[in-house]
């Protein structure tokens, strides 16, 4: 979006030329010197190592010195100045030669995770084979299960756009809903079957690790966030200051809100992973992102058993007693009123994990932690 493109054509002749001149501009741009002269996407005779991809998912404004979205404090704390040009992605990409950490934004909505983790996973300049990957996003949070700030593990990510959908106005008067999984005879037809893009999972013994590593990581807490957890009386857990847990993802394309779609929330990751998993978060993503990772994975660019999804509770998935769907959806998109937590969140927890990998690389680069 703020990207021009007048700046992706200097990118593009930065990283394609061969002059001093263009060489000079490598050097300014802090482009490193071994992969300057490859083309984004083309053979790279010497692609930087990678031991870790943090993947986010959008920022807002600047890249830092702003309200930060989810890219800014990992680009600012984790000294991530060496930017390189990525043409074919949404946002150019960041990278810190020391601690061969590699940080994405890949766009909102599935189409974006995929295609951006597509064309990383197949960028030459980059030897990935052995990184461990972090998605670290906010999402909406199911109130039964935590409260905004929150930080879930997920291991299941289940996709609620491949479906069947009928007007709920419409529905016969046994369906509960008017959305069910394509080749089923309808909402209430449970018979199992094998999800094609509908559900993925994701290393569960690593998830548990990480788990384990930050569940007792100190969550930030702030008056705006307790006033806005205190309205959901009936759901104690909603009501706890923020924490770790595991949790799985929901990835839709459709924002959606309110108590009778957090019931079909539940129900749709309940089937799809055969009653193994409780939905707690909501996105976009996942399912595009892991569907990437899994081709990559089979021509030998990525280990998708080395994948770990963090979410963070920004908003609730429902309202509170006594105020309506429709309300507290219009109020949210003014701003989400866990934002802030959320963010800082995602980076506490996740730092922990990235601290243990990168500090201890001679044990989990040829062995992924369980």
């Amino acid at each position: 979006m703020r990207f021009t493109r007048s700046l992706s054509l200097v990118a593009c002749t930065l990283l394609a030329c061969t002059s001093p001149l263009a060489a000079q501009a490598a050097e300014e741009a802090n482009v490193p010197a071994q992969i300057a002269q490859c083309e984004p996407g083309g053979p790279c005779a010497t692609p930087l190592p990678v031991r870790m991809v943090v993947v986010t998912l959008f920022e807002i404004g600047e890249d830092s010195g702003d309200t930060a979205g989810e890219f800014q404090l990992w680009k600012e704390r984790r000294g991530l100045h060496t930017r390189i040009p990525f043409p074919q992605g949404f946002h150019d990409l960041y990278y810190d030669p020391k601690t061969q950490l590699l940080a994405v934004v890949t766009g909102i909505g599935t189409a974006k995770s995929a295609t951006a983790t597509m064309a990383l996973g197949l960028d030459q300049r980059f030897d990935l084979s052995q990184a461990y990957w972090l998605v670290a996003g906010i999402a909406g949070i199911d109130p039964e299960d935590a409260s905004i700030g929150s930080a879930a593990w997920a291991a299941y990510m289940v996709d609620g756009d491949l479906a069947h959908e009928i007007d709920p106005r419409e529905i016969p008067a046994d369906w509960k809903y008017g959305y069910f999984p394509r080749h089923l005879q309808g909402p209430n037809d449970l018979t199992p079957r094998e999800p094609e893009g509908e559900m993925f999972v994701a290393n569960l013994a690593l998830r548990d690790w990480a788990y384990e590593l930050t569940k007792d990581v100190a969550l930030p807490d702030d008056p705006s966030i307790a006033e806005a957890r205190s309205h959901y009386i009936d759901h104690p857990n909603a009501q706890r200051p923020p924490f770790v847990l595991k949790g799985e993802q929901l990835a839709a394309m459709t924002f959606w809100h309110g108590a009778l779609m957090n019931d079909w929330a539940n129900h749709w990751v309940d089937y799809w992973t055969g009653g193994n998993g409780e939905f707690v978060t909501s996105a976009m993503e996942e399912t595009g992102t892991f569907q990437a990772l899994t081709y990559l994975d089979r021509i030998g660019r990525v280990d998708k058993e080395r994948v770990m999804v963090l979410r963070a509770g920004s908003n609730f998935t429902m309202p509170p007693p006594g105020r309506t769907a429709a309300d507290n959806l219009l109020a949210e998109n003014e701003g989400y009123a866990g934002l802030q937590a959320s963010v800082e969140s995602l980076y506490l927890v996740g730092s922990k994990v990235v601290d243990e990998i990168l500090g201890h690389w001679d044990s989990y680069k040829d062995n992924v932690p369980e």
